[in-house]
């Protein structure tokens, strides 16, 4: 997502390299066409203007510091403003109360059932919540069935009612049951529909009059741009939800919804769903955003991923085997399944700087990126993940064929690992650190 954004609006900051100041006639071209990058990329006319007038009154007239250019002050200033008009921060779900309740509502197709699985998953593996779902949506075929079989994935509970046709009456007893059991959060599913109408609006209405959620959110497919924002704002008028969830933010979708919602319905984005697996949420920070469409990456977030997958156990364990030089290819193996956790690759080396568009063009496809590598390693008898020292030109030739792959592949494996578990080696017991000081000396000594 935002990767055409991104591009048109560094082409756009180009206007101004080297400028000595910004001044209304340079700075009129950079906006306007920062305005055609945000029309194109699905953000509505009315809020595209709002953003450049902001930006515009904001840019006249600076004077450019020493250490800043022109162009630099423009992408502050723009970076500012994108994250002013997402939200001025994070924004945190309200699951307080006894039980917490969460009501989720949402057009039918825009991954409503799935969110309520994910959002179930986070808030009991990253917040230790007893969390407990409550089918309510007795409209579509097989909605209760596709929730038991989401939540059954995580081990949550679904409270369900197979024969019901009173999506209030379920969850009336949906509480009952999380009160007199002790969930801490009960997430409601409910009914979606094709479109906007006023039977689906009386029955979200009733829904949420009757259960009192501490909490509603309202969840739109990205994909769906303007349209997205126009449904949100239609639910916003009769709901008052409390924040939005944008779903298929990994899709071919242009970003317009991410940009325009806050600034349409004043209702800030909480979650954002990037894939179909159960832990792919995250908590959306308008920043850090920011930070990616103007190509400055994501670090925080990249830190905070691997924080996930990585625990202290495993590093201290690691560090120890890296000292002793007891590092092994079933290591290396189980390392590249902690990487692959983080989701995809493409997505993960976006947020380091800079990085992002330089694969814009790039398929990088877990499956093909490590798939060789996995391969190879499963095809060694558990001797030889233990000690890389004993595979000879026979036993390389045996793992190619067994893997599927060439004995270049497998030498060049091989030579990855050694120079990875090398380097390791050095950088746990020091001799590293103490190489390059005694390379800085010797550079400090020469004439």
């Amino acid at each position: 997502m935002f990767e055409s954004l991104t591009e048109r609006l560094e082409r756009s900051f180009k206007i101004l390299k080297g400028e000595g100041k910004i001044t209304e006639i340079n700075v009129a071209e950079t906006v306007k066409d920062i305005r055609r990058a945000l029309l194109d990329a699905d953000v509505s006319f009315k809020v595209a203007k709002e953003f450049c007038d902001k930006v515009k009154d904001k840019a006249i007239g600076q004077n450019v510091l020493t250490a800043v250019k022109p162009q630099q002050m423009m992408v502050k200033i723009v970076h500012d403003e994108l994250a002013d008009f997402m939200g001025s921060g994070a924004s945190d779900i309200n699951i307080k109360g006894n039980p917490g309740i969460v009501l989720v509502a949402g057009l039918n197709g825009s991954g409503k059932t799935t969110f309520c699985a994910k959002l179930a998953n986070y808030l009991k593996s990253k917040k230790g919540q007893k969390v407990l779902l409550a089918a309510c949506d007795t409209f579509r075929p097989a909605a209760v069935e596709q929730l038991k079989v989401l939540a059954s994935q995580i081990n949550v509970p679904v409270y369900a009612e197979e024969e019901a046709k009173d999506p209030v009456k379920v969850a009336r007893n949906a509480i009952a049951k999380a009160k007199q059991e002790g969930y801490s959060v009960l997430i409601v599913d409910t009914a979606g529909r094709l479109a906007v109408d006023d039977e689906l609006m009386d029955q979200i209405s009733a829904l949420h009059q009757a259960v009192k959620p501490t909490e509603t959110l309202f969840v739109v497919d990205a994909m769906t741009g303007q349209d997205a924002v126009e449904t949100a704002r239609i639910f916003n008028d009769r709901l008052d939800f409390d924040g939005v969830v944008l779903t298929k933010m990994d899709g071919d979708t242009r970003g317009g919804a991410a940009l325009s919602i806050k600034a349409v319905v004043g209702k800030p984005i909480k979650f954002v769903s990037t894939g179909e697996k159960l832990e792919a949420l995250d908590v959306f920070h308008p920043d850090r955003t920011a930070d990616r469409i103007l190509g400055m990456g994501d670090v925080v977030t990249l830190v905070e991923k691997a924080q996930e997958q990585f625990d202290e156990k495993q590093a201290r364990e690691l560090k120890k085997k890296f000292a002793k030089d007891q590092f092994t290819l079933m290591d290396f193996y189980n390392q590249i399944q902690q990487i692959k956790k983080m989701g995809n690759i493409k997505d993960v080396a976006s947020m380091l700087p800079g990085v992002g568009s330089a694969l814009k063009d790039v398929d990088i496809d877990n499956k093909k990126a490590f798939g060789s590598v996995e391969a190879i390693i499963m095809s060694m008898t558990p001797a030889e993940r233990a000690n890389a020292s004993i595979i000879n030109g026979s036993r390389r030739k045996r793992i190619a064929d067994g893997s599927g792959t060439s004995v270049a592949e497998v030498n060049r494996l091989l030579k990855q690992f050694e120079t990875t578990r090398k380097v390791m080696h050095n950088a746990a017991t020091g001799n590293l650190m103490q190489k390059m000081r005694a390379m800085q000396g010797m550079m400090k000594k020469r004439p």
